[in-house]
């Protein structure tokens, strides 16, 4: 009973996340001037973008508002980092220096959680970034993140996994050390204090 119990809080909880992705006027005005603040602050991270026009897209996806409002309450500092010419689409991920704390301690994904006998996590990173209305970054991301500064110099952070590793059992993660980034295997129900996850959102 206590299983089910503790199944039906994490569901609770997801539900809620996604339910604060609508904003109220007064979030909506903040969120948009702590992008803006770090869009101004960070310009190495996207040359030759404005942020005018980031906006014009940001006030006409208010679900994808809410996503990024997500990011930064979990502390992910989330920051413009590419655009897509193809599709008009404006790349963020979230540009913390170290993972973010507000989603630290999360196994890989749910299949991995239901599989632990005992000592839970409270989450996911999997069920975390889909109830955000988000995407963990592959290593291919990871890296390029990297290029544009240095990030988990203290921390490490889950990125996709290739199905045919997960299926073994294992999951993927990253940090920066030595000046290096580097790529690791775990068992997708491990989790730890300084692992969380970063995220990528196209709006």
């Amino acid at each position: 009973m206590a299983k089910k119990e503790s199944t039906a809080k994490r569901g609770a909880s997801k539900a809620a996340t996604s339910g604060k992705r609508d904003l109220s006027p007064k979030q909506r005005e903040e969120l948009l001037g702590a992008l803006k603040t770090r869009f101004e602050k960070n310009m190495n991270r996207h040359k030759g973008l404005d942020w005018a026009k980031v906006h014009a897209r940001l006030e006409k996806n208010p679900a994808k508002l809410g996503s990024l409002h997500e990011m930064e309450k979990t502390g992910g500092e989330p920051d413009v980092v590419g655009h897509d010419s193809k599709t008009g689409e404006y790349i963020f991920y979230d540009c913390a220096p170290e993972s973010p704390k507000g989603r630290r301690s999360l196994c890989f994904d749910r299949e991995a959680l239901d599989a632990r006998k005992e000592h839970k996590p409270e989450d996911s990173a999997m069920d975390m970034a889909a109830a955000m209305g988000i995407e963990l970054l592959t290593e291919e991301e990871y890296r390029a993140l990297q290029e544009l500064g240095e990030f988990d110099i203290k921390t490490s952070s889950w990125v996709q996994t290739p199905d045919a590793i997960r299926k073994l059992g294992g999951a993927l993660f990253c940090d920066r050390r030595y000046d290096h980034v580097f790529l690791y295997h775990n068992g997708a129900q491990s989790y730890y204090a300084a692992r969380g996850f970063r995220g990528a959102l196209r709006v």
